[in-house]
């Protein structure tokens, strides 16, 4: 879905805080910026993917608990992967969270509001938006599973020993909760399953005991996850609102809601919609935990303000950041049930399509044009960026930080990332 954003005030931003347009990936260790050649004959970085992977869900009901102040339903449902080798020390936990997009598949109600759009008649849009936007969905319509969109993410950090819990949040993409509180929301609803991890982690009992089922076959599955999940390793990751949400849990001044025993050692926003919050960082200020941030140049919804937006988050600068620029990526692309492959309601691609240059994408404001990657080629390169940053704060693997630090390239030849990075060591 389009955010609102082009602002006066905003463009003033987008200007001053224009994101790098070349190949060539800015360090900055220390505080001093230093260039650094693409390097493309480096091994590329694949890091460790030795575990099999099981993967099941919960789901404790539509209308699990209420919103502060609207009383409006939300649900405590996710998709949980998991390497089935849990021996050994406690695996790291990271969880993820999808952003604003549609919660009923009504294909009849999509088909209402494209013909209503076509048409200029604004309040039909606006009744077949309502149906599409509802929670919970009346009966004979399915929920639109957002926290399924991203299943490959969860697979491959899975398998390096990650275990990663996919939440989904469509009683608040119906709610009618915005801006700030939109995101205080979704930074609620993340403590709200991280105390259900800490409770299961810690003494193998609460409300996800025994609620576990296949993803699959939907029949009820036991794992032990009891002491074999470190919640003081604990990563979150959000796409496009919920990249504000994440930042927002993590913010030094909410550490205090986190559970007791949990501990957000590091915080990835992808393609944080930042701009449909507010222009005042203050509440957002994230300065004891590394803050990752990805956007893409075809990003039709979030501009380059997602960076700019960040470092204000950051401006203290107690933390390592990073940016990531992806050539020829887009919003939607990186959940798959937002992409058009997946068949599903509501889905698309949001890039912006000069009409004489087939191929090619831009974002909102039709500043850049670059070559659109596939949804295939996006993921795979933002699925590598998101395990490189994991590991290095989750598992303390260093291994990785030439990837992050854009000394070497490993998507080199298929996708340009443009890095920048401020390590402080």
């Amino acid at each position: 879905m389009h955010h609102r954003k082009n602002t006066t005030a905003l463009r003033r931003r987008v200007r001053r805080y224009a994101l790098l347009t070349t190949a060539t990936a800015l360090v900055a260790v220390g505080g001093t910026l230093a260039t650094a050649a693409p390097a493309h004959h480096n091994t590329p970085y694949t890091g460790r993917s030795s575990y099999s992977v099981g993967a099941v869900t919960y789901n404790l009901g539509d209308r699990a608990y209420e919103l502060p102040g609207t009383a409006e339903p939300v649900e405590l449902a996710a998709t949980v992967h998991y390497s089935k080798n849990l021996n050994g020390a406690p695996h790291p936990l990271i969880v993820a969270l999808h952003g604003w997009h549609e919660t009923c598949a009504d294909a009849a109600a999509e088909t209402a509001r494209d013909a209503a759009e076509q048409a200029q008649d604004w309040d039909a849009y606006a009744q077949a938006s309502q149906r599409l936007f509802s929670w919970p969905c009346p009966p004979g319509v399915k929920p639109i599973a957002n926290d399924r969109g991203y299943d490959y993410l969860g697979e491959q950090l899975a398998a390096q020993g990650f275990v990663v819990v996919s939440i989904r949040a469509n009683g608040i993409n119906a709610s009618s909760v915005s801006g700030d509180e939109n995101a205080s929301a979704r930074a609620d609803l993340i403590n709200r399953h991280l105390a259900l991890w800490q409770r299961l982690a810690s003494t193998g009992t609460g409300q996800l005991a025994g609620h576990f089922k296949d993803i699959s076959t939907g029949k009820p599955v036991d794992v032990d996850f009891a002491h074999h999940v470190d919640m003081r390793e604990v990563g979150t990751l959000g796409h496009s609102r919920a990249g504000a949400g994440v930042t927002w849990q993590a913010a030094d001044s909410h550490r205090r809601d986190w559970p007791a025993g949990v501990r957000v050692r590091a915080v990835f926003a992808l393609a944080p919609a930042y701009n449909v919050m507010t222009e005042d960082m203050s509440a957002y200020r994230i300065d004891s935990t590394p803050l990752a941030v990805m956007r893409g140049t075809c990003d039709g919804q979030v501009g380059e303000e997602a960076f700019s937006f960040a470092r204000d988050a950051t401006a203290a600068g107690k933390a390592d950041t990073y940016e990531f620029g992806v050539h020829g990526a887009n919003h939607n692309y990186f959940n798959t049930q937002w992409s058009p492959q997946s068949g599903q309601v509501a889905a698309g691609d949001d890039a912006g399509h000069p009409q004489d240059q087939p191929g090619k994408c831009t974002d909102a404001y039709g500043s850049t044009v670059d070559t659109q990657l596939t949804e295939e080629v996006q993921r795979r390169v933002g699925a590598l960026y998101v395990g490189a940053y994991f590991r290095r704060y989750l598992m303390n693997d260093t291994r990785s930080a030439p990837v992050l630090e854009g000394r070497t390239h490993p998507a080199a030849g298929t996708v340009t990332v443009d890095v920048k990075a401020t390590v402080r060591r």
